[in-house]
């Protein structure tokens, strides 16, 4: 493969015109004869820069209202043709094709009318089909091609140019792979486009993309690589700013995410604080400062550099309080300058501010990698309200017990299984999770609930006059006699087991409510 390749000619069809004078200007200097299409060629005569329409250079007029004006020989022959080969070179002089040596292209704006929900015919117009065809066939043929799919790529090629007269073999290479990706992750938005509109959530093939926002140190463990791609516009981690601190890793990112989805669950001032992907913390409050100080009760041994997530922008009082107590990331919909200013005095705390929450009923995919594919499945959504709690115990719960009972189920759907939640007044004051028994979760949120209790100076557990949430039935009746004996005064459980009549005898048999909602939220 030849390394040092020099353009001759370069065909320029750009939707983004970002950089392109100065890029096109730079060719045309070192001697490059452009080529280029409608607007483009509009843009940069009107810059000063000597143009030759494609229409020209091809013999062949635009048709179609456009939808045909590069899909001829004259410049697909002059993309793919090998220069090493004698028969290709004849068969260029005989039809009079002209080779060309770069080709910058980027694509008609169809993501960016989906995202902003253009209507079915708009998308469709958008959907480039001459672009994605140059680029294939000058990625093809990068032995000889420079090709270029968007404008962050300009200055170093036009380095090597200044530099070498002509592109290293390597460059050629790396950005024959980036069009590859370019016309990959298109082909992916317009195919998950066209599967939504026929009602497919699983299509036959599934094709997915993302943008790397950056690499990352390294993955779970110091051993592991890893990098950060975002996918779309949905609020949280991937969308948000990143006002102060160090680089967040992968491990952080998990973790943000974990607890800014769960704090979107609430409607009041809200606080989750995560620790290893699971709440230790979540409350709600008259203001933020109230909800930290609750949730922080919690579990203030495991909030210790955990991530705190807020539904509220950030104000000074609550960020005083939160800056207290060493935190690795704090996540929030905006802060107000005091909150700022406070926070820019621990320079490695990292903060990241979104323009929102994101919505829980959204309708999305999640996904989780296997050897050999991955699994799907759409995002739980699911919500329950006082209609939906179904009393099966003598006695009902009270009002205040409903609202904590809904406020634990919403706090369990964001626990690993198996969960166990106790609330009380908007609050967690005991949570049990990822635990293979579902009778030791109980067991664990409760003591946890007697240790915060120790801490604030209390002997009486937290756990006591609580309500309990578990995020699916119990097998048995002792995982309910034990959050029966920790204090709780109702439950809340999916129900279905083949003991349910068990478990509500038990219940009975203590005078506890316990109300059944028929919806699971496993979470692994």
């Amino acid at each position: 493969m030849p390394d040092i390749v020099p353009v001759r000619v370069a065909l320029i069809s750009v939707s983004d015109k970002t950089g392109l004078q100065p890029f096109a200007a730079a060719l045309a200097a070192q001697g490059a004869e452009i080529l280029s299409t409608g607007g483009t060629a509009e843009a940069l005569r009107g810059g000063g820069v000597a143009v030759t329409d494609v229409s020209a250079h091809t013999g062949f007029p635009e048709i179609l209202d456009g939808r045909v004006k590069t899909l001829v020989p004259q410049i697909h022959g002059g993309l793919l043709a090998r220069r090493d080969l004698a028969t290709h070179q004849a068969q260029m002089r005989a039809h009079g094709i002209a080779p060309i040596d770069l080709l910058a292209v980027n694509l008609y704006p169809f993501e960016e009318m989906l995202a902003r929900g253009a209507a079915f015919a708009d998308c469709l117009e958008n959907i480039d089909i001459g672009g994605p065809a140059m680029i294939r066939s000058a990625a093809k043929n990068h032995k000889f091609v420079t090709v270029l799919t968007e404008p962050g790529q300009y200055d170093c090629v036009l380095a090597e140019l200044a530099e070498l007269r002509g592109t290293t073999c390597k460059t050629r290479r790396a950005l024959a792979a980036a069009a590859f990706a370019r016309t990959a992750a298109y082909d992916a938005a317009i195919a998950g486009w066209l599967a939504a509109e026929c009602k497919q959530t699983f299509p036959d093939r599934m094709t997915i993309s993302g943008r790397l926002r950056q690499t990352l140190r390294y993955g779970e463990n110091p051993h592991q690589e890893a990098g950060f791609y975002v996918t779309g516009a949905r609020l949280g981690v991937a969308t948000a700013e990143k006002l102060q601190g160090k680089e967040l890793s992968y491990n952080n990112l998990n973790d943000t995410d974990a607890a800014f989805e769960c704090v979107a669950e609430f409607d009041d001032p809200a606080v989750v604080i995560v620790k290893h992907a699971n709440p230790c913390g979540v409350a709600v409050g008259v203001s933020l400062a109230e909800a930290w100080d609750r949730a922080l009760r919690c579990d203030p041994v495991s909030a210790y550099g955990g991530i705190v997530a807020l539904n509220r922008p950030l104000d000074a009082v609550a960020a005083e309080r939160i800056a207290s107590i060493f935190t690795e990331v704090i996540i929030a919909p905006g802060a107000d300058p005091g909150a700022r200013s406070i926070l820019s005095k621990r320079r490695n705390l990292r903060v990241l501010l979104t323009v929102g929450v994101p919505s829980p009923a959204e309708q999305r995919l999640t996904f989780r990698s296997l050897s050999g594919g991955f699994l799907t499945q759409s995002a739980d959504t699911g919500r329950i309200g006082p209609a939906d709690l179904r009393v099966v115990t003598k006695r009902a719960p009270t009002a205040e017990e409903v609202e904590d009972l809904l406020f634990a189920f919403r706090v369990c759907k964001h626990v690993k299984s198996n969960a166990i939640v106790y609330a009380k007044n908007g609050a967690t004051v005991g949570i049990g999770a990822g635990q293979m028994s579902r009778v030791d979760a109980a067991r664990i949120a409760a003591w946890k609930s007697a240790e915060a209790a120790r801490a604030a100076g209390q002997e009486r557990p937290l756990a006591e006059g609580s309500v309990v949430a578990s995020d699916a039935f119990f097998p048995f009746a002792d995982g309910l006699q034990a959050v029966i004996s920790a204090g709780a005064t109702a439950v809340v459980q999916p129900g279905g087991s083949i003991r349910d009549a068990e478990v509500i005898a038990a219940a009975d048999e203590a005078g506890i409510a316990m109300v059944f909602t028929g919806l699971r939220h496993f979470r692994h």
